[in-house]
C-alpha cells in the first residue's frame, strides 16, 4: 500500500491518537550493548551515542538517565515518506501555541512526541486542524 502525498488530503484524513503511556529520550554509547529488558521503541545511532526512546519505568528500572518526559500522539493517515509539507504544517501550528514536538517518522504513520504536561493540548489543537481541513 502506497502511503499518502497530497498534503491537504493527509491533513483531512488524519486522526491523531495519543498513546497511553510516558516516553523518555535516552543514550547509551555507541559500543554499549542494549540491555535485553529493553524494548525501546525507536533506537538511532549518531556519531555521539544510540538514542533511545522508551517507556519512562523501563528507563528508571535501567537506570537509564533521561530527558523530555513525553506522551505520544500518532498520526494515523498513512502517509508517504516522501509527502512533502505534512510534518511542517503539523509542528508549525503546534510551535504557534508553545508546543514543542520531536517527530518520528515510521514506514506508516508519523508519530510526535510532545511534552506530558501539554500532550491533551497538543492532542485538541491537531482534532481542530484536521477538522479544519475537512471543511
Amino acid at each position: 500500500m502506497t502511503g499518502e502525498r497530497e498534503l491537504a488530503s493527509l491533513l483531512k484524513t488524519m486522526t491523531p491518537e495519543l498513546q497511553d503511556g510516558v516516553f523518555v529520550f535516552c543514550t547509551i554509547g555507541t559500543t554499549d550493548a542494549l540491555p535485553a529488558s529493553l524494548t525501546p521503541i525507536m533506537l538511532f545511532r549518531e556519531r555521539e551515542g544510540i538514542t533511545l526512546i522508551l517507556r519512562r519505568e523501563h528507563a528508571e528500572l535501567a537506570g537509564l538517565t533521561c530527558q523530555f518526559a513525553a506522551r505520544l500522539i500518532t498520526l494515523t493517515v498513512h502517509s508517504a515518506l516522501d509527502a512533502v509539507g505534512f510534518l511542517a504544517a503539523v509542528t508549525a501550528e503546534l510551535a504557534a501555541v508553545g508546543i514543542s514536538v520531536n517527530a518520528v517518522s515510521a514506514f506508516h504513520h508519523d508519530h510526535l512526541f510532545v511534552p506530558e504536561q501539554r500532550a491533551e493540548e497538543a492532542l485538541a489543537v491537531l482534532l481542530q486542524m484536521s477538522d479544519q481541513a475537512r471543511r
